[in-house]
């Protein structure tokens, strides 16, 4: 059977499992101990990310990368130690598959998509500037494909073998444009201008014989799986376009009650915690929707985290999905929208 492959980040019930693959990749003089992986997590959970393999219907760890950051703008055993929050520095320290999943592409795929979350959460405003990393001679070839550049020996003395140090630059944030672009004369009547046209009719996902695999198309580039088909809203009548074909990503994870208990709402009911759902993971910002709508703001009791509900901005049916307030990851449950087939 072929891999499933998602990207999270670790939590620390996958800590023993990530320590279990690193002991693997590394000799005992190299690898980290579980008290040092415990801090990365805590200190630096958004530096954690894991790839996971759903294909047995179950989340299964089989890879991950880890980091802390560092206001140096080189490596020492110093900046490598404590992680500065404030850090403009990414320190990686390890880039690591279970052994049985390796030369299969899976620690380049994984590393693309931690560089490309570090440059979203650049857009965004994180202080990160640039990705440095170790490494043996042997490992080059890997951290070459992803687009680093090679610096020479690095004064870190590690275990046995010596350690090259290596930089990836992130991309530069944007400049905003110094004027105002004109807008086009007669484009806002247009856009107030009721149309005329039948709203698109949204399918639900238990109308497909094969449930999920019925709407992700495989990404050309990556093991990422996207919606196949525009996300609508499932109102009857409504069909409000609320994400186009091929912009969010599915993933399997925990599910969330979005509801009060005991509330009976009109739209699927989601599984109990711990029990996982598959989501479809929007990213970078609001701005990648075509139509949606936010609530108030939330706490949710299970961990005082603050959360906004999502709903379709046409006619407020939701909760269609969630946020954590000021977050750049949107999501929602795969039962909970409907598709333009």
């Amino acid at each position: 059977m072929s891999l499933r492959l998602v990207y999270d980040l670790v939590q620390a019930s996958d800590i023993p499992s990530a320590h279990a693959i690193e002991t693997t990749c590394f000799p005992p003089d190299e690898a980290a101990t579980l008290e040092k992986f415990q801090y990365r997590q805590t200190q630096a959970p958004d530096l954690f990310l894991g790839a996971y393999d759903v294909s047995q219907k179950k989340r299964v760890l089989i890879g991950f990368v880890c980091s802390t950051a560092t206001a140096s703008p080189s490596l020492t055993h110093e900046t490598m130690s404590v992680h500065d929050p404030e850090g403009s520095s990414v320190c990686v320290h390890a880039v690591c598959v279970s052994p049985d999943h390796r030369h299969k592409g899976i620690a380049l795929s994984l590393l693309k998509e931690y560089l490309a979350r570090l440059e979203r959460a650049r857009q965004e405003g994180a202080k990160y500037e640039r990705v440095l990393l170790i490494t043996h001679e042997v490992m080059r070839g890997l951290y070459d494909k992803a687009g680093f550049e090679f610096l020479g020996k690095s004064d870190v003395v590690h275990g046995a073998l010596p350690w090259y140090e290596m930089r990836r630059v992130l991309a530069s944030v944007p400049a905003l444009p110094s004027q105002t672009p004109s807008v086009p004369p007669g484009l806002w009547e247009a856009l107030q201008r009721s149309s005329t046209r039948a709203p698109p009719t949204a399918r639900l996902l238990p109308s497909y014989a094969n449930g999920v695999d019925d709407v992700v198309a495989q990404s050309p580039s990556s093991s990422a799986r996207t919606n196949k088909f525009d996300l609508l809203c499932p109102r009857s009548g409504c069909g409000s376009v609320i994400l186009k074909n091929g912009v969010a990503t599915l993933v399997e994870r925990e599910s969330l009650q979005l509801e009060p208990a005991g509330s009976n709402g009109t739209l699927a009911p989601l599984p109990d915690p711990p029990s996982t759902l598959q989501w479809w993971r929007v990213t970078p910002n609001a701005m990648a929707f075509e139509n949606i709508g936010f609530s108030k703001t939330v706490l949710r009791e299970s961990d005082s985290k603050r959360l906004k509900l999502l709903s379709c901005a046409e006619c407020d049916l939701g909760p269609l999905g969630w946020c954590e307030e000021g977050g750049s990851e949107f999501w929602l449950p795969s039962t909970r929208v409907g598709y333009r087939a």
